[in-house]
């Protein structure tokens, strides 16, 4: 059973644990993100792909998410840990501060490709609760054992962003009245393709600044400088905190993620192109090949 990180801004490797392999993996969606590097942590081997590249060579934009979660999978991937820099709409979300969100809400233009399905077959998953309970518990559970207990928020809503740009300090207020808690630019995809691909998925959201709403006219609360060094002291946390979340994940999961297609596929079999479900036999094979 693998175990996948999907790292953000920040976090570009895994030196943590033994690294055993790199691979490539191709994808009827284009090429993902980077290659894929496996390493061993006990019993477990863990996944990691840098979602902007080695580098960060890709803005939230050019990211193929399809193509990453599609390869997650096809490595034999059944959970994934996200791991991305937020700001916040709190104070008492405070910088360097992490967030096991259980929300999201959509304020991208929607040009990104946000779902497996189209070209003749038609899925409407479940996404009440977006984010997997099963998996947030653990990483929850793992970081009060490593002392990061009082830094850690059981929930939170992540408004996903269209980017590159921070929001202005009108959009920020707004948003801030809306009641969400923090501000991100890729994790809402992720969570929608994993979902659709059966994985189980929970976000650790690593706060980085108080986004634009915090007037400050001596200094800019959301310059470059300021999110760097935020996210370099939030590191070493998350990297422990994976560390231990590794060996407490279940071998299997009573999650409903790992049936989230059961009920969703409306498009009657033979109704659905070749080429379609040639592309998508990893995803629906199970359902749509041996019904």
């Amino acid at each position: 059973m693998r175990i996948g990180i999907m790292g953000g801004s920040g976090l570009y490797d895994l030196e943590i644990f033994h690294p055993k392999e790199q691979v490539t993996v191709p994808t009827p969606f284009g090429d993902p993100s980077d290659p894929f590097e496996i390493f061993e942590a006990g019993d477990r081997e863990v996944v990691f792909l840098a979602r902007h590249g080695k580098g960060h060579r890709l803005l939230p934009t050019e990211i193929n998410y399809r193509a990453n979660i599609w390869a997650m999978k096809k490595l034999g991937v059944r959970w994934i840990v996200s791991v991305s820099a937020v700001g916040s709409f709190k104070k008492e979300i405070k910088p360097t501060d992490l967030v096991l969100i259980d929300q999201f809400y959509d304020r991208t233009n929607q040009a990104r490709r946000t779902t497996f399905f189209g070209d003749g077959l038609v899925a409407h998953i479940a996404f009440e609760n977006p984010v997997c309970n099963e998996l947030r518990r653990v990483l929850f559970e793992a970081g009060h054992e490593e002392g990061y207990g009082a830094r850690m928020h059981w929930g939170g809503t992540y408004l996903n962003i269209e980017g590159p740009a921070f929001s202005t300090r009108a959009e920020s207020l707004l948003h801030k009245s809306w009641g969400f808690d923090v501000v991100g630019m890729t994790n809402l995809i992720e969570a929608k393709l994993s979902r659709e691909a059966e994985l189980c998925y929970a976000t650790i959201a690593a706060v980085t600044d108080y986004d634009s709403w915090v007037e400050d006219r001596d200094k800019d609360l959301v310059a470059g400088d300021v999110v760097l060094d935020s996210i370099r002291k939030s590191n070493d946390a998350v990297r422990k905190i994976i560390v231990r979340a590794i060996h407490n994940v279940p071998e299997e999961s009573g999650c409903s993620c790992r049936s989230a297609l059961k009920h969703a596929i409306v498009t009657k079999p033979e109704s659905i192109p070749k080429a379609t479900l040639d592309k998508l036999d990893l995803i629906v094979g199970a359902y749509l090949r041996n019904p």
